[in-house]
């Protein structure tokens, strides 16, 4: 256990203006307290997500800004009242770092709902102080919004599941698609589809990967579910027939709540599920979301953050 009530310093990679270029940037950490992990990064997946925030495509992009929010790392220090983690302990962080605790999702472990929630980068934390993600050497993080890595699950397989693999998991236990032998679709072979797929899969369903949307949405069956989750830039048009004849429904699911992320981590663990990834530097980094906008990676992108060596 360390005192971490002091600040310190970390370099990561950030996004100066919404040009969506990437370069070192030398800031420190927010103050930390009893609650509060110190966690040194060892890699970090790269989601979709993150271009449109560097991109300011979402309008509400505060710079300079540091993303990155499928993080693995290693536990250095602990507060005086941390419980759940230990020194030398592999850890995960997601998209979500804050939250109020007295709302209705609060209390029903389903803080992702929360209307106060606090993500990972792009955001200010309680303390006034922006919010910076997991491309870069270090961050401190409350112990709730902390999970445990399984023991045996390589960090760069790991890290899409905080973000892409809970995605997915989160509306299938939510709303009752666990049992086996279902017939699903998945709109689209990225890094939360590919993830899609081997998940319902484990579950014992039969998946068919499709795109685009409306030609097959005449496909559910009655009583079945359209389940957004990504960000769509364009309306979804569909006459209503389409939905009333059948009972069909049209929903969506938010990433997933702290509890679901530890139940899918064990999950993907008994099932031997790993993603499939392309491990780069972090020099790589624009690179990378070049390629990542034109769907040239099979299926995620990983930054070896730890091998290159930023806070050295």
């Amino acid at each position: 256990m360390g005192s971490l009530e002091v600040e310190r310093k970390t370099t990561g990679w950030a996004a100066k203006d919404p040009s969506g270029i990437l370069s070192p940037y030398t800031y420190t950490l927010r103050s930390t307290g009893p609650e509060d992990v110190f966690v040194k990064v060892t890699c970090c997946g790269i989601c979709h997500t993150d271009i449109h925030q560097i991109k300011n495509d979402l309008g509400m992009s505060n710079y300079p800004m540091v993303p990155g929010h499928e993080v693995v790392g290693e536990v250095v220090e602990v507060g005086s009242g941390v419980t759940k983690f230990t020194a030398g302990d592999v850890v995960g962080v997601g998209c979500i770092v804050g939250c109020c605790g007295n709302c209705r999702p609060c209390k029903s472990d389903i803080e992702q709902y929360c209307n106060k929630k606090i993500w990972s980068y792009n955001d200010v934390y309680t303390d006034g102080k922006p919010t910076q993600g997991g491309f870069a050497g270090a961050m401190v993080v409350n112990q709730k919004f902390v999970v445990k890595i399984p023991d045996g699950m390589a960090a760069e397989q790991a890290a899409p599941l905080l973000c892409a693999g809970v995605t997915v998991y989160s509306p299938l236990n939510h709303f009752g698609l666990k049992t086996s032998g279902l017939r699903g679709g998945i709109l689209g072979l990225g890094g939360v589809g590919h993830m899609g797929v081997k998940i319902a899969k484990a579950m014992g369903h039969h998946v068919t990967v499709f795109h685009p949307l409306v030609p097959y949405l005449s496909l559910l069956k009655v009583d079945g579910k359209l389940i957004l989750m990504g960000v769509i830039n364009t309306p979804l048009e569909f006459i209503t027939p389409v939905v009333m004849l059948g009972r069909k429904s049209i929903t969506g699911s938010f990433v997933g709540s702290i509890k679901e992320t530890e139940e899918m981590l064990q999950f993907c663990k008994e099932k031997d599920l790993t993603s499939t990834i392309e491990v780069v530097k972090m020099d790589y980094i624009n690179t990378a979301f070049e390629r990542l906008e034109k769907n040239d990676v099979r299926y995620r992108f990983v930054v070896d953050v730890a091998g290159s060596e930023l806070d050295h």
